[in-house]
């Protein structure tokens, strides 16, 4: 929210498409044995050899999934790729490569764009995963990020979605919640800047929460514990869109119900606090917030004993019949139906 009155700007339309993609991806190594070929053809060749290949993309809008008013140019190409990587990870698979695709309006310079595409690069070096592709286009309507995302498996490490059994645990990796609270003390502090611009934001009490929403991290770690622990979860999905809706797709495609209880959710003591101040519940923050890009999955129960007391990891519940439901235990040990109230794009 503060603003460099003057700001060097080069007008994109001096580079062309073609030079605008050598300016943009100058910086990019080739780190993965399986890149054959990156940036530069028609297409990207990839070889895998013997490994299971797992692809997936996501589309990040101006207005709908970021407001560039508290979201740093930077940060937003970190995160970019941040939500497609932790897609892979929650196939139990590891990523290699990212194509990244981009369209602009004229009111992006190319200051603006070398700024998004330095986090793009800091979040691959980070995560050791190959650009090797993309598009760049005009658009009418602000900024648009597409990510495709692919990594690698043995088809022996593969979770899905589908795999939960009727006696499972339910696990969750960190912490839920942050990332919202995160978003409504930005949100907050965007409406008391638009009424006094010189009225400068206080962002230090809220470091944890506002660092979850502006720059999350996929959990890569999650796969090389859950080896080292001699664990394979049996379901997983990452929490996107919100813990109750990951909880109901788990449930309905493997086909059981679940007992989530309220007292097990892992909350950091900010998150309490910054509930507290907006007078907001804090459960119902943590099953439906959503963005926390946390895993969640389910594992036997005979593997109990190999995580239980592990920091990484907090049992949540358990998975029962499927004409049980699928509920939230309260403290005072009452069951409430649990309903998908999280993130969805599509609803106004």
């Amino acid at each position: 929210m503060i603003e460099d009155k003057n700001p060097q700007r080069t007008s994109i339309a001096q580079l062309g498409e073609f030079g605008l993609i050598d300016h943009l991806t100058k910086n990019f190594d080739v780190t993965q044995e399986s890149t054959l070929k990156s940036i530069g053809d028609d297409a990207a060749v990839l070889d895998f050899k013997d490994k299971k290949v797992v692809v997936s993309t996501d589309l990040l809008i101006e207005g709908v999934h970021f407001d560039l008013a508290y979201m740093p140019l930077k940060h937003l190409g970190y995160k970019a790729v941040v939500v497609n990587v932790s897609d892979i990870c929650a196939m139990n698979a590891k990523p290699t490569q990212i194509t990244v695709s981009v369209a602009v309006s004229n009111r992006f310079p190319l200051e603006a764009l070398e700024e998004l595409f330095d986090g793009i690069a800091h979040a691959a070096k980070e995560y050791k995963v190959d650009v090797i592709g993309g598009d760049t286009t005009s658009s009418q309507k602000g900024l648009i990020i597409s990510i495709t995302a692919i990594g690698e498996a043995d088809e022996k490490e593969l979770v899905y979605r589908n795999g939960a059994q009727k006696t499972d645990l339910l696990v969750v990796t960190g912490d839920i919640g942050a990332a919202y609270m995160g978003l409504q003390v930005l949100e907050r502090e965007k409406q008391v800047f638009q009424v006094n611009p010189n009225n400068q934001p206080d962002l230090d009490p809220y470091t944890y929460l506002v660092e979850r929403q502006l720059k999350p991290e996929a959990r890569k770690d999650v796969r090389t514990l859950l080896h080292a622990l001699d664990i394979k979860p049996t379901a997983m999905i990452d929490i996107s869109d919100g813990l109750s809706s990951e909880i109901i797709h788990i449930c309905k495609q493997s086909k059981v119900g679940c007992n989530l209880y309220e007292d097990k959710l892992p909350l950091d003591p900010q998150f309490i606090s910054a509930c507290e101040e907006f007078n907001i519940d804090s459960t119902t923050v943590a099953i439906n917030g959503g963005e926390d890009y946390e895993l969640l999955f389910t594992i036997d129960i005979n593997d109990f004993d190999k995580i239980k007391g592990n920091p990484n990891f907090s049992v949540i519940g358990h998975m029962t019949e499927e004409n049980e439901g699928i509920h939230l235990v309260t403290r005072a040990n009452t069951k409430i139906a649990l309903k998908a109230r999280g993130w969805d794009a599509l609803t106004e």
